[in-house]
């Protein structure tokens, strides 16, 4: 439900448009349709993946507060079968259902770990063949599409006059050649037409192993972009009212979606797009080369909790390069040790206000997903204190970002409010390195019969031992 002193609907930048655009569903039933593009699963998701999905998490919360959660439909794909998921698997000597599943189970893994909801609907690739050759089929018929004498089949680009109209691509850099400039075709019949084209059915070859299915241009398989556009249409239908993903599937796979969904259904494909940028580490692009790409347990294991690594994420604007390094996520386990602290002082106070103090948390994120606003506006009520500030609100917005603020404690013991408000307030203490507080909250601490244990993830508070 919107809150009633944040009038602004939630806007986000289209990239179609190059403009804000109010979020609205489109649809008689009012269910706002969404689609955000999943992970190939051949390997860990690392943690510039988990950018973009960290930035859909918070715009399905955001969504679900605004319309109510049986008014948005989320969907994420899973792809799982690709050049590189038959290519693994291959070199693995298993077979690709096997291989897929132990990548995906570390993604869903992951994202629990960032606290991450579930889409309502996870397709995958090798679950929707018959929807996607159904689609192939169809641009076929209509002129959009042609089979190679191998049993391939391309999109022919030059058959849909407006390409290119998400991603401003010019021709000279799609390197067009026949199909677009009138030249006559020189291309051999087993090859494709133009150079722009690209694959909606690939011919099986012996380097795919047994990874091919039954189609009628032959035993093969499909090529990456349609497998979205046959699972989206099947859950959502030919038009749906937002699609995300990260910039780097800008071009050419969300513009290769466009074209094949709409010269297929007839019908306008997404509404409107959003794209998250790309994340680097210590200002330089992520590789493993660099020794710069990490995944969430290479963080783990240097003690980084998975909430740090989501504040992390949410502390730089989606739409611009956010640079990541180690220290960020100190600050964020310090940010997180100070809500915490807040948390444990509001409930402790039994604290009760007007929401309306958390209006430009959320005027913040409906504008564009503003995060670095929305944490300033948050921090600029917490460090106020929590006089006529309401639980249930502060509450809303932590969901709104997806944060936990739980630390581990001693399951048999009830410990009392006001020791549970000094063990954050020196946790906090400790983490922005203040020492001489600390060790003067923990005797604190001791002197109320409690014993407080440090850990590299949070910390557990005991009776003292007698």
């Amino acid at each position: 439900m919107r809150l009633s002193s944040v009038p602004m609907p939630i806007q986000l930048f289209d990239s179609l448009t190059r403009q804000l655009q109010p979020l609205a569903p489109s649809h008689a039933d009012g269910v706002f349709r969404f689609y955000n593009c999943g992970p190939t699963v051949y390997a860990p998701a690392h943690i510039g993946n988990f950018r973009t999905f960290v930035v859909n998490d918070l715009l399905r919360r955001l969504l679900e507060l605004e319309f109510g959660p049986a008014k948005v439909k989320h969907v994420r794909n899973i792809t799982d079968v690709d050049d590189k998921t038959i290519r693994r698997s291959q070199e693995e000597k298993r077979a690709l259902g096997d291989f897929t599943k132990q990548w995906s189970d570390k993604f869903h893994a992951d994202c629990a770990a960032l606290n991450c909801l579930p889409p309502h609907v996870e397709p995958t690739a090798t679950g929707h063949i018959a929807e996607q050759i159904d689609m192939i089929a169809v641009l076929e018929r209509k002129g959009h599409a042609y089979r190679t004498a191998d049993g391939s089949v391309y999109f022919k680009v030059g058959s849909m006059p407006d390409y290119g109209r998400l991603s401003r691509i010019k021709e000279r850099e799609l390197q067009l050649g026949s199909a677009l400039s009138g030249k006559p075709q020189t291309a051999d019949a087993d090859e494709k037409e133009d150079g722009s084209d690209f694959a909606l059915w690939k011919a099986h070859k012996p380097e795919d192993g047994a990874n091919a299915w039954e189609s009628p241009w032959g035993r093969g398989r499909p090529g990456w972009h349609i497998e979205c556009s046959a699972m989206s249409k099947k859950h959502l239908g030919e038009t749906i009212d937002l699609h995300t993903g990260g910039v780097d599937l800008l071009f050419p796979h969300h513009e290769n979606e466009i074209a094949q969904s709409e010269c297929c259904n007839g019908a306008p494909f997404s509404r409107l797009w959003y794209h998250s940028e790309h994340l680097l580490v210590d200002g330089k692009k992520m590789s493993k080369s660099l020794g710069n790409l990490y995944t969430l347990d290479d963080l783990k294991a240097k003690g980084v909790s998975p909430m740090a690594l989501r504040y992390a994420l949410l502390a730089g604007h989606p739409r611009k390069q956010l640079n990541f390094t180690l220290d960020s996520l100190h600050a964020a386990e310090k940010a997180l040790a100070t809500l915490r602290a807040f948390r444990a002082t509001l409930a402790a106070s039994g604290s009760r206000g007007d929401e309306a103090v958390f209006a430009p948390v959320f005027a913040a994120l409906h504008d564009d997903l503003n995060t670095p606003a929305a944490l300033g506006a948050l921090f600029t009520v917490v460090n106020r204190g929590p006089a006529g500030v309401d639980a249930a609100a502060f509450d809303r917005v932590l969901f709104a970002l997806g944060l936990t603020l739980d630390a581990p404690v001693a399951p048999k013991a009830d410990i009392p409010a006001a020791v549970a408000a000094l063990a954050e307030k020196r946790w906090a203490a400790k983490q922005a390195k203040d020492f001489a507080a600390a060790d003067a909250l923990r005797k604190e601490i001791a002197a109320a019969g409690w014993s407080m244990l440090d850990r590299k993830d949070g910390y557990s508070l005991e009776p003292a031992k007698k």
